[in-house]
């Protein structure tokens, strides 16, 4: 794999955003769902889950807002500055809702499922502008 990219107008350009067609929820769960969330994050309120449509509702924890996942296709540094913002700032302007989570190699931004399809066209365009 190739080394981290950390310049932000390069992390912005190579973004190259590529759209997960699962739906996913952001659940408070059990820790025996664990293995089957695709990311967890303890809060004080409790375990909360990002959990597979089918696993969220066979255990009743679906939520009212489904999502869908964007991942960021660019090795993006851990310590990198501004392709966060870049993101979030051009989804919001769009009205679109953005949650992000970083992974060690790439950034992946959940955003409402009925509007996934527009927010990776903006974000396609955001890179193509870098």
């Amino acid at each position: 794999m190739s080394a981290p990219v950390k310049e932000t107008q390069a992390m912005i350009s190579g973004m190259a955003p590529l759209l997960d067609d699962a739906v996913y929820h952001f659940c408070v769960g059990p820790e025996t769902l664990l293995p089957q969330a695709i990311a967890s994050f303890r809060e004080d309120e409790g375990l909360s889950l990002i959990l597979p449509d089918a696993v969220a509702q066979a255990h009743g924890l679906q939520s009212d807002l489904p999502m869908k996942r964007i991942t960021l296709s660019v090795f993006s540094a851990l310590d990198g500055v501004g392709l966060t913002a870049a993101v979030a700032t051009v989804l919001a302007q769009a009205g679109i809702a953005c949650n992000m989570v970083a992974g060690t190699h790439h950034d992946h931004a959940f955003v409402p499922a009925q509007m996934a399809d527009q927010a990776v066209a903006l974000l396609k365009s955001l890179a193509d502008d870098a």
